[in-house]
């Protein structure tokens, strides 16, 4: 009777157990107005981060392209043919079919922005279309209970939040917004752009050249007047080379000519730039051969590097995990078909084929060694 009177005064309070006690405090009647959270507040720097460094937007597509891969499974080999053919042709966006590019899209926008927003569009026949929203459009509120978020847009509450599909990277204690890929890089990446921007002026101006031209006339010149000699000198140089023609520059007294900027060092970039580019690589997690960087001429991936990357990859696909089955199963919702999607990853093959067979060949020798040795 006791573990009864236990279990019922237990369900009786389970709503007030709801409430998070260590949220946020309301300090004024107009909290409501603050709690919004505009998930755009840093996508333009990250949008232009990726179009001002060509090297980050390659990581992050490499990076969607290794997570690619998966189908559904339900146990039942009819059903998973017939689902996993009606999404490889479902409509995403307008624009592309396939769940494979709503899930591509989706996750391009959680490495680059932290925080990725979907919907599953109904019609009276069931799914009609997945649809990757703007992060502009939506606006996140923490619900009464301390936990759950609401969706707004526009100010308007989502009346159907089951259709929405939202994932965060990383999340900091108590923020309903995600960690892009990219936070720490726009520093780092100024100053590269910083360099880049100095190489380009520099061959600018190699090919355009600026000449200084002095002319220091004898005491005993025709020219008695500076201003008169110094314009003089001008018109002859500017003649002679807006001429189409090679022409001759015939002044008296001791002139002499230099290039503006001749006399200056360039500064070496190479050391600067590797430096700024370790960084960049070691917040994407891919090895630099991935990206095109060449640091060693016997560079390849080892097998320590090879795992860490496929943990990274796979902690991707462990976010994603959850979106891809809430759309399955509202598919077999919809269908009235009493089964549970799960998804079933590409294996993330990163090693040369070759050296895994040897690897597993080596084993089988090896286990095949301890057991004579047993015997």
């Amino acid at each position: 009777m006791k573990i009864l009177d236990l279990r019922k005064k237990k369900s009786q309070n389970s709503n007030a157990a709801c409430a998070v006690q260590t949220s946020i405090a309301t300090n004024h009647p107009y909290y409501n107005l603050t709690s919004y959270m505009p998930i755009n507040g840093e996508s333009r720097v990250y949008a232009e981060l990726r179009n001002a460094v060509p090297i980050l937007d390659a990581a992050i597509n490499k990076i969607v392209r290794l997570c690619e891969g998966f189908r559904f499974d339900t146990g039942n080999e009819k059903i998973n043919d017939m689902m996993n053919s009606y999404f490889e042709s479902i409509n995403v966006g307008g624009n592309q079919r396939g769940i494979t590019s709503f899930v591509s899209n989706y996750l391009n926008q959680l490495l680059t922005f932290g925080t990725a927003i979907g919907e599953i569009v109904m019609c009276s026949d069931g799914i009609y279309a997945l649809y990757n929203s703007e992060l502009s459009s939506i606006e996140l509120k923490r619900a009464k209970n301390g936990i759950d978020v609401d969706f707004y847009n526009n100010g308007s509450k989502i009346n159907q939040p089951n259709l929405i599909l939202y994932s965060v990277l990383n999340p900091k204690p108590s923020d309903l917004c995600g960690t892009s890929l990219l936070s720490g890089l726009p520093f780092v990446s100024n100053i590269l752009l910083e360099i880049y921007n100095t190489i380009g002026e520099n061959w600018k101006h190699a090919g355009n050249l600026r000449y200084s031209v002095i002319c220091k006339p004898d005491k005993d010149s025709a020219y008695s007047n500076a201003n008169e000699t110094a314009q003089t000198v001008a018109n002859a140089w500017k003649d002679a080379m807006n001429s189409n023609t090679v022409k001759d520059f015939v002044a008296v007294g001791d002139v002499s000519v230099k290039v503006i900027g001749a006399d200056n060092a360039v500064l070496d970039s190479e050391i600067p730039v590797r430096q700024l580019l370790e960084q960049i690589v070691a917040k994407t997690g891919l090895p630099p051969f991935m990206l095109g960087l060449s640091w060693s001429s016997t560079e390849r991936m080892s097998t320590q590097q090879a795992d860490i990357l496929t943990s990274e990859l796979e902690s991707y696909r462990r976010i994603l995990e959850p979106v891809i089955k809430q759309i399955g199963n509202m598919y077999l919702a919809i269908n009235a078909l009493p089964y549970e999607a799960n998804i079933e990853w590409k294996k993330i093959t990163l090693q040369d084929e070759c050296d895994e067979a040897k690897a597993q060949l080596y084993t089988q020798q090896a286990e095949k060694i301890r057991r004579e040795i047993e015997n």
